[in-house]
């Protein structure tokens, strides 16, 4: 396969990279760093004393929270030089959502108006809309909600009924409408609502300021978890927005909708590497303190192989958010270049990513819920005492698998979008598909007599990515266009491709942290055996559920023998390997 550098989204199916040419998490520099401890710094001192008091949804009290993360900048960290903000790299916004993540509900609200309550209106506004409610965006002297969803259309946004009429006198806009499950509702200052003009098919969006007249915020849901984020229904009756509040063009609302649902997924993936390293740390604590049978449970093997597992989810995962942050950061300078408006150069180069994003919204939430769920049984009982934070930190990820898009949509959307681009012109996926499909029959591992460490890892990733080509060649020759209706193929093949993505990611990190200090590194090298050994196995189920699924059967022997021969990895002593991870960690 060729390699490049700037691979387009999805593009990593059918071409490799040299590990110098991604990002890893070791190399953030001294000023990133700094920024990263200012919020971890925050949410120590004013967050966690008051968990308890923000869990019993005082609404107040998360406003002057909020507020005061505003004042030391902490809201202004994506937002430009010009409109009050520090104009910082997506990468180093992203280390901060992953900081901010460690921050419960808090983090939930903190999210939302710096990131879909704040960002729509810079991205998508005009000049005079920016600069009058940016700076107060950026600063927490305003605070804001995005108001997408309604009872009757959740997944299927752009089947809502809120409604925007113009007067005769197009001064304004008559708003009519429900939403529901906002974020913020209960104290924000400025919606981002999204509505059908007149007999419009397709949404528009709106700038909406709560204290307008018509305006209401129902009570707080009571839910599950996120308990102290305000969560709540809005009512709409006859409110006047004012014809300049229109936010992008008429009918642009969808696509602002999908945009702005793309940046969430991805910052997504990072809050829950912070709430993932908490957990982790908890339960290590925990672990250290806790006796059983006179020996800390610490000692206990079928311990430490929940503590490694946790860390080996959490790391990989990690190495993918920051890899392709950077292809983002490298996409948005270059675009900044080529279009006019900046603030739409930067949202264009977060949704070209759709693949990647929807990728680590999937992977990252199931393995913050498999890290906060180990957590709780390591805790024991005391796991499922409220007195304890990782009770609080389960309930809180429950969510994360389903807004920004439910992981179901996330999935059917990873191979259906790498598809679509493919067949935009943006890469070859069906050519090298075709090709492999033909050779059915001869295809081997393709191992070497001499192969080095890494490169026997990166022949494994190669032969994950050649299962992906077959199952989706083969999908879309038996099944054409209604591939779209059989969501468990479409499932399979998104499954396969988070695996491949994430272990690819994970080995370059490895290797490229091992050539910038000029030694190996035994434990991160555990993490990516012990990775790299499940992940073939995962592939192997999820290409044989794909290929048994194929109503055809002339070539499924050959299909079965080949994704066998192509998820053949080597054996591994898992078992001694997640041992010193743990013994690390303790």
């Amino acid at each position: 396969m060729e390699k490049t550098k700037n691979l387009k989204s999805g593009e990593f199916l059918v071409r490799d990279i040299s590990a110098n040419d991604i990002f890893v998490p070791e190399e953030f520099n001294e000023e990133q760093l700094m920024i990263a401890q200012t919020c971890k710094d925050f949410i120590e001192a004013e967050v966690y004393p008051r968990l308890d008091e923000l869990d019993n949804g005082n609404r107040e009290l998360m406003k002057e929270v909020l507020k005061k993360a505003g004042d030391l900048g902490l809201m202004g960290i994506s937002i430009p030089e010009e409109f009050g903000g520090f104009g910082q790299s997506f990468l180093t916004q992203m280390l901060a959502a992953e900081t901010i993540g460690a921050g419960y509900s808090f983090s939930v609200a903190f999210m939302a108006h710096c990131g879909i309550g704040t960002l729509p209106i810079m991205y998508y506004g005009n000049e005079e809309q920016r600069q009058r409610y940016i700076p107060q965006l950026a600063t927490g002297n305003l605070l804001g909600a995005y108001c997408l969803t309604e009872p009757g259309a959740g997944s299927d946004a752009n089947s809502g009924k809120t409604s925007a009429i113009p007067t005769k006198d197009g001064k304004h806009y008559i708003l009519n409408g429900q939403k529901m499950w906002i974020t913020n509702a209960g104290f924000c200052d400025i919606q981002i609502v999204f509505a059908k003009v007149e007999n419009d098919r397709i949404l528009s969006a709106f700038i909406v300021e709560s204290n307008m007249p018509g305006v209401r915020i129902g009570p707080d849901e009571h839910k599950m978890g996120i308990k102290g984020s305000s969560t709540a229904q809005v009512y709409y009756t006859d409110v006047m927005v004012p014809a300049e509040n229109m936010l992008g063009a008429r009918g642009e609302g969808f696509r602002i909708a999908l945009s702005i649902l793309h940046m969430g997924r991805m910052k997504l993936g990072a809050n829950v590497i912070g709430a993932s390293k908490k957990a982790i740390t908890d339960s290590v604590k925990y672990a250290n303190e806790r006796k059983q049978f006179c020996v800390l449970i610490s000692a206990f093997g079928a311990i430490q192989y929940k503590l490694a597992e946790m860390v080996i989810r959490t790391f990989a995962h990690e190495s993918a958010i920051y890899r392709v942050s950077s292809d983002i950061d490298e996409l948005m300078e270059k675009l900044k270049v080529e279009m006019p408006d900046a603030g739409r150069a930067v949202i264009e180069a977060i949704s070209h990513y759709a693949v990647e994003d929807a990728i680590l919204k999937v992977y990252g939430s199931e393995m913050l819920d498999y890290v906060v769920d180990e957590g709780v049984q390591i805790h024991g009982g005391m796991g499922y005492s409220a007195e304890m934070n990782i009770e609080r930190g389960y309930r809180d990820s429950r969510i994360n698998r389903i807004f920004e898009g439910t992981n179901e949509i996330n999935r059917l959307l990873v191979g259906d979008t790498a598809m679509k681009r493919a067949m935009k012109g943006d890469f070859d996926l069906f050519g090298p598909a075709e090709e492999l499909f033909n050779q059915l029959g001869a295809i081997t591992d393709g191992a070497i007599a001499y192969e080095d460490y890494f490169q026997e890892k990166k022949r494994y990733i190669r032969n994950f990515k050649k299962v992906a080509l077959l199952c989706i060649y083969a999908a879309n020759k038996q099944f054409s266009k209604k591939l779209v209706r059989e969501q468990e193929v479409m499932m399979n093949i998104a499954d396969i491709i988070s695996e491949l993505y994430i272990a690819e990611s994970l080995a370059l990190r490895v290797e490229k942290i091992q050539d910038m200090k000029g030694e190996a590194f035994p434990l991160y090298q555990d993490i990516l055996d012990v990775f790299v050994y499940d992940a073939a196995q995962k592939i192997s189920k999820f290409a044989g559920e794909c290929v048994h699924s194929l109503p055809e059967k002339e070539q499924e022997e050959n299909l079965v023998e080949a994704v066998k021969a192509l998820t053949c990895v080597k054996g591994v002593n898992v078992k001694d390997a997640r041992r010193r991870i743990a013994a690390k960690l303790i």
